[in-house]
């Protein structure tokens, strides 16, 4: 998260300033999460994860495919842009360095244990949630590409421990991704004010 810092002297805060690299990231993003979500549970509908067929389903209003094959062609199609838009963006940052100001460090552990400067504690517990969401991600990418060639990556399927066991992990990384997706603009929003959340996407 970037944002240009406003001189103690200035009377007026700048605008914070976001690399388009960044807007294009945040919107790919929005976009292709909101699109494996809807066709996902069209997937989910077919054979819910808990309680079988005959388990609960999600109403229509909610689905994205219009039955099984429309869901996965979307769910798929989506999932290839979520994971090239992380993979050009881990390039980014690794190439400008930005990765130094994205994840947790040793001293965000000791400002959360020991600082009262409450925008501190803000940026610390940024960095601990952008930290931990990257194996989440990383989860619900190896289990659903487990999920669509089982038998060409039954490998896969072996290290989650079963069929059921790679559903359930995947199915209980979109919450924790809508979580995240919340407690990251909440964290934002208390750091930098609506005009830094505005400033990720316009």
């Amino acid at each position: 998260m970037d944002s240009s810092v406003s001189s103690p002297a200035s009377q007026f805060r700048p605008w914070p300033n976001q690399a388009i690299l960044a807007k294009i990231f945040h919107w790919v993003n929005l976009i292709s999460l909101c699109l494996m979500m809807t066709s996902g549970l069209q997937i989910y509908n077919a054979n819910p994860v808990f309680g079988g067929r005959a388990g609960w389903h999600f109403p229509p209003i909610f689905l994205l495919g219009g039955w099984l094959a429309g869901g996965r062609h979307w769910h798929f199609a989506s999932m290839w842009l979520f994971s090239l838009n992380l993979f050009w963006y881990g390039l980014y940052i690794a190439i400008t360095r930005r990765w130094k100001h994205r994840f947790l460090g040793s001293n965000d552990l000791k400002a959360l244990q020991k600082t009262k400067n409450q925008k501190r504690i803000a940026y610390a517990w940024h960095r601990l949630i952008y930290t931990a969401i990257i194996p989440i991600l990383l989860l619900a990418i190896l289990s659903g590409i487990g999920m669509y060639k089982p038998a060409q990556l039954h490998w896969i399927v072996d290290f989650f421990g079963s069929w059921q066991a790679l559903r359930i992990v995947h199915f209980t990384s979109v919450p924790i991704v809508i979580i995240f997706a919340i407690i990251h603009s909440l964290l934002g929003l208390k750091v930098g004010g609506q005009r830094l959340l505005e400033s990720m996407f316009w």
